[in-house]
């Protein structure tokens, strides 16, 4: 098992559709990847530490249909542009896992074309499944092929033979020496020989232990695949269908009894740490899912606390909405922009960083073990614990808040360390705990000696700290960026005169301030923008479970306009 694994949270990205790239190859290189640079910031505000890309080489279409594995998408960019952002990815502590698609090619690839061009004489011929001249194929072509279930554009490979394993393994040999990458994501991998993920396994563990092995897996006992010999980890389907569907028929027993099934004392995958999702490039998206979006707090809380490791489907942070059709995919998969606005109806992101920080400070949360402590239809109370630490996590799907009556040994005291720090006696191995209307808890069992307080202020400068070096990042790139735009200008003659930032109208200090809609803030710090040395504000949530945020001074003391008249978006509130 690769060690890293068990800390991450995953971001997972369609690039051909993120990029807004052409439907098909039309050869020309434009490098639409390099865009995700500037989603570094965002990435690291939501605690994402490992990258999985779907498809990135050379295809004709939607990148499952492989022409060249040695190549990257045009469309995307090119080998040495991709060189270059595995390495920003990397110098940010992002690591990247790219999709394996060994079980097909498309008809553009180089082998087959071969053998359309040159018949029975292509020394090519065994490479794919089941190939024959015995007839001739849906394409007219004057020979038979194995197409994948059944889509003869996706021609099946003999991986039976051994130069077919000989020329993956060693793209892959390629793709973790040139690009550096971390693992693979293995596409239908149930259709796969095993013996070719023995094969894999043997030749990337050899070279880095730490590689990381995931399978897609949609039905069938997961063991099969994720075990010693083949792969780390599969797709946890079972579990993706658990949490929505729990979640929209109110029936919280159907993803208990999966959660037991697979990860309690004496579950099935106990040893596996599995692929949890809500969505992905092949299923809809988990806005469109939920029946009451009020829920979508909850999904995630559950996805992140239960054995396994998460992944966001990139823009789900925002609960955009995609269904797939009898006749595409795309909905599922757009070109997105954080320069434009984007469907933030239900911004996830804070709760989603913020889930991310309590992974990474209670171990429990990544590797304990998992029980079941309650159920009912609308309420769920579960525990991760390792020997010296025990997480209790409690959901509530009800529109009403819910006093939960249950059995917890181990402290004297419950400590919700999700929202606002509440503090629930424990007696007798006792405990009755408030969840709020369609709202969870994550609670650390202690006994009264955890400081909560302390716990979320260094939570807090984790998160300004990172926020300080995203700004660093970003500034370094706009500096890098003008020096690219000046070296391209005339020589001036003379030089342009500095005008310094005005000031704001009103000065920000310290303190609790009202917002226009009722909620309330603490401005916590006073600071300034790298790049423009502009006044910048620090404010925290003081109603939405501490959430901080940055913006520019001027934002933050500007007048807005509610029903037809101006009002300060923010007011002080003088305590005295």
């Amino acid at each position: 098992m690769s060690q890293w694994i068990n800390n991450s949270v995953f971001y997972h990205i369609y690039p051909l559709g993120f990029c807004g790239c052409p439907e098909y190859n039309d050869g020309k290189t434009e490098y639409r990847l390099d865009k995700l640079k500037e989603w570094i910031p965002h990435l690291k505000k939501m605690g994402v530490n490992a990258l999985y890309l779907g498809p990135v080489f050379e295809s004709l279409k939607h990148g499952y249909d492989t022409s060249d594995y040695y190549k990257i998408d045009c469309r995307l960019g090119d080998n040495e542009s991709f060189k270059k952002l595995c390495g920003e990815l990397h110098a940010n502590g992002i690591k990247i896992v790219l999709d394996g698609v060994f079980n097909h090619v498309g008809r553009d690839f180089w082998a087959f074309k071969d053998v359309q061009k040159y018949g029975s004489n292509s020394q090519y011929c065994g490479w794919f499944q089941n190939l024959t001249f015995n007839g001739r194929s849906p394409y007219d072509d004057p020979f038979w092929y194995e197409g994948w279930s059944g889509h003869y554009d996706l021609v099946k490979l003999n991986l039976y033979n051994q130069a077919v394993v000989d020329h993956l393994i060693g793209a892959v040999s390629m793709w973790m020496d040139e690009f550096g990458i971390d693992g693979l994501r293995l596409d239908a991998a149930d259709c796969i020989e095993p013996n070719f993920f023995r094969a894999l396994r043997r030749f990337c563990k050899n070279k880095n232990p730490e590689f990381w092995l995931m399978g897609e897996i949609i039905h069938g006992d997961y063991n099969r695949w994720a075990n010693p010999e083949m792969m780390d980890s599969v797709t946890n389907y079972e579990c993706y269908k658990g949490i929505y569907s729990s979640h929209n028929d109110k029936n919280y027993f159907e993803i208990a009894h999966s959660l037991q099934r697979q990860f309690a004392n004496g579950g099935i995958y106990q040893n596996l740490c599995l692929y949890n999702f809500l969505d992905n490039h092949d299923v809809n998206r988990i806005g469109s899912t939920l029946r009451n979006p009020a829920h979508l707090k909850n999904v995630y809380t559950l996805m992140f606390t239960m054995p396994g490791v998460p992944s966001i489907y990139y823009g789900s942070e925002w609960a955009i909405e995609g269904m797939r059709t009898r006749e595409s995919d795309q909905m599922l998969r757009p070109c997105l922009d954080l320069n434009t606005p984007l469907a933030k109806t239900h911004s996830l992101v804070p709760h989603i960083g913020m889930l991310s920080a309590l992974r990474k400070s209670f171990p429990a949360l990544c590797t304990g073990k998992y029980e079941n402590v309650m159920i009912r239809n609308e309420q769920l109370v579960f525990k991760r614990f390792t020997n010296d630490q025990t997480i209790v996590v409690a959901l509530n799907i009800s529109d009403s808040e819910y006093w939960l009556d249950f059995q917890i040994s181990g402290g004297s005291v419950l400590t919700d360390v999700l929202t606002d720090g509440s503090e629930y006696r424990v007696e007798n191995n006792h405990a009755n705990v408030m969840i709020p209307a369609n709202g969870a808890r994550v609670m650390l069992l202690n006994n009264g000696d955890f400081n909560f307080r302390d716990f979320r202020e260094r939570t807090e400068n984790d998160y300004q700290a990172e926020a300080v070096s995203n700004a660093q990042m970003e500034s370094s790139n706009a500096q890098d960026n003008d020096s690219e735009a000046q070296a391209a200008q005339p020589e001036q003659t003379a030089e342009a005169p500095h005008t310094a930032p005005a000031e704001p109208e009103r000065k920000a200090k310290l303190g609790k301030y009202r917002c226009y809609d009722g909620s309330m803030f603490a401005v916590i710090a006073l600071a300034e923008n790298t790049d423009d040395h502009e006044p910048a504000i620090v404010y925290k949530d003081l109603f939405n479970n501490g959430y901080i945020y940055v913006c520019s001074a001027k934002g933050f003391l500007e007048d807005i306009e509610v029903d037809g008249r101006k009002v300060r978006k923010f007011e002080y509130v003088d305590e005295d």
